[in-house]
């Protein structure tokens, strides 16, 4: 599988970002690196990112409802994501895990909706930094992945982004010896070498070359560098160029 490279913009971005969104689109046409793009903006922006970017890159939402519809006030579903033009969303992430209070088997509900509209699930799985300092940040990401991964997920449908609790937005970012361990524990925990395995956690210009060379890193989920479109561009730049 081409290696992605999916941008997280979180809680950020009103409609005068849109032209951070052309202006990634405009590179990777330039460009073409030898990686998939996703940016995945609020829920408010994305029919509108999907016409900035013009099919040049992808665009995703942030989490979605495992319902297809219903009186679930202030959610969105898998089918309304798609219906703007979203073709993945970001499923489990930490903060949603932290402040929303969800569980694997919520995140699992999750994926099956968004296979069942169309779209890649990005589950994302990580220990937090007591746990790590406890010895247990093997065991905890194999509980993530067995509770929160559905059966039958493809490298098609499902991609896994390790983001360590305690690396993200913290400018901390584990070694390279942690994240190549980690890695490989998930790619063994998968049984599968096709789902991309992407990396996350405080993911910037300075170190991106390293953590993507490294084995099993299939891509990059990428926070507030993604923010900026010359950011973002040092990031996927550091991808060889396609032929």
């Amino acid at each position: 599988m081409r290696p992605l490279i999916a941008g997280n913009w979180k809680m950020n971005g009103l409609s005068g970002a849109l032209g951070e969104i052309e202006a990634v689109a405009r590179a990777v046409a330039a460009e073409r690196p030898a990686a998939d793009i996703l940016i995945c903006p609020p829920a408010t922006l994305i029919a509108r990112a999907v016409n900035a970017a013009s099919g040049r890159i992808a665009i995703g939402g942030q989490d979605c409802h495992a319902e297809k519809s219903g009186a679930f006030t202030g959610d969105i579903s898998a089918e309304m994501l798609r219906d703007a033009g979203a073709t993945a969303v970001i499923l489990g992430h930490s903060e949603r895990r932290q402040h929303h209070g969800e569980t694997d088997d919520q995140v699992a509900a999750k994926a099956r909706a968004a296979w069942r509209a169309g779209l890649l699930g990005i589950v994302c799985v990580g220990e937090t930094e007591a746990q790590r300092d406890d010895g247990e940040a093997l065991n905890v990401v194999a509980r993530q992945i067995a509770g929160s991964r559905p059966g039958g997920a493809g490298p098609g449908i499902t991609a896994i982004a390790y983001e360590p609790v305690w690396a993200i937005g913290t400018g901390r970012t584990p070694t390279l010896a942690e994240i190549t361990q980690m890695h490989a524990h998930i790619r063994k925990c998968l049984g599968s070498g096709q789902i991309r395995i992407l990396y996350g956690g405080s993911v910037k210009p300075s170190n991106a070359a390293e953590i993507l060379a490294a084995p099993d890193v299939g891509g990059a989920l990428v926070g507030g560098a993604s923010l900026n479109s010359s950011d973002f561009r040092e990031i996927f730049s550091t991808m060889p160029p396609r032929a």
